[in-house]
């Protein structure tokens, strides 16, 4: 025999009082005028509507204090509580609204350290100009713009990578006069091709299009005429114990249009019969040389005076303007 189900029939609008034992089950929609009514569609399942003067729908608690609200012909949703999620959030994730959320609601405190030293692909958040728009940003963003703010800093602007057998120059065009006073090129175990040569520079005014290299074009050690500026003063060659030059040369103001370009340099050099030299001059003193032309430089060529590089490196950093 089966068991009636316990039912209650509500009709009219007058009923008030309290239902027990028995389910409510609604079979049909409801409408957008109804005060408080519901309904049920096979499509949306169990329909809650209201129309109240500040809610369309209030759930509260035991107190009596609201926890979830609706206002009044919104799709908005307000939490007065912690809302505690267990599962995965699908379908799109949660989408917060712009400027929802206030920076003292940020806690950072709680989120796992990196655990290594910052790298350049590492990423930032800022607030595009103070304006309220957030962007992403990388560490060398940071880098650049830290150098762009301390005077006198040196900041770091490309490298040749290492240079393959036979390269015969190597061309740095990356020179921006509103960023940088002066440039500093380091040079790593540069080597020769060819036996008894120095390392010159040669500079552009053209972007690199053309480069000066007439004897007479640069000047050192008094009035001595070169094709290029000194990087070292001192014959290297390849041989198995000789190791290239290694060390630093100066490009000074290289945008001044109302002056010469200087250039110093302090590099060691490894001579076949072993010896340790200065390769910039006599007495292991900085070697000088100048651009004999007062015009913005903005570009530069190292080369050797004969024949190709063999291998090393050059990179070139910015000294910031002050």
């Amino acid at each position: 025999m089966t068991k009636a189900r316990d039912t209650a029939n509500i009709v009219g609008g007058g009923f008030s009082g309290t239902i027990a034992g028995a389910t409510m089950e609604p079979t049909g929609d409801t409408a957008a005028g109804d005060n408080a009514a519901i309904g049920f569609t096979s499509a949306e399942g169990l329909i809650i509507t209201g129309q109240g003067s500040t809610n369309d729908v209030t759930i509260k608690n035991d107190a009596d204090a609201d926890v979830i609200e609706i206002p009044t012909g919104t799709v908005n949703v307000t939490m007065a509580g912690t809302l505690g999620v267990t599962g995965v959030i699908t379908g799109g994730g949660l989408v917060v609204p712009d400027g929802s959320i206030n920076l003292a609601d940020l806690d950072i405190d709680g989120g796992t350290d990196i655990g290594a030293a910052l790298v350049d692909a590492d990423l930032m958040i800022v607030d595009d100009g103070a304006g309220g728009t957030n962007r992403k940003a990388t560490m060398t963003r940071l880098a650049t713009y830290m150098g762009t703010k301390i005077g006198g800093g040196m900041d770091f602007i490309a490298s040749s990578g290492a240079i393959s057998d036979g390269t015969a120059s190597v061309i740095f065009t990356q020179f921006d006069d509103t960023k940088y006073d002066h440039y500093n090129f380091y040079f790593q175990h540069v080597i020769p091709v060819t036996d008894n040569v120095n390392m010159i520079a040669q500079t552009s005014t053209n972007g690199g299009t053309a480069y000066s290299s007439t004897n007479g074009d640069y000047h050192s050690n008094g009035a001595t005429d070169r094709t290029g500026l000194i990087v070292t003063h001192g014959a290297m060659g390849s041989d198995s114990n000789e190791f290239g030059v290694s060390g630093r040369f100066s490009l000074l103001s290289p945008h001044t249009t109302s002056a010469y370009t200087y250039a110093t340099t302090e590099t060691v050099i490894m001579a076949a019969n072993g010896d340790i030299n200065a390769g910039n001059g006599a007495g292991g003193h900085p070697g000088t040389s100048v651009r004999l032309a007062a015009e913005d430089v903005d570009a530069i060529k190292f080369l050797f005076s004969s024949g190709n590089i063999e291998s090393g490196e050059i990179t070139m950093f910015g000294i910031v303007n002050s």
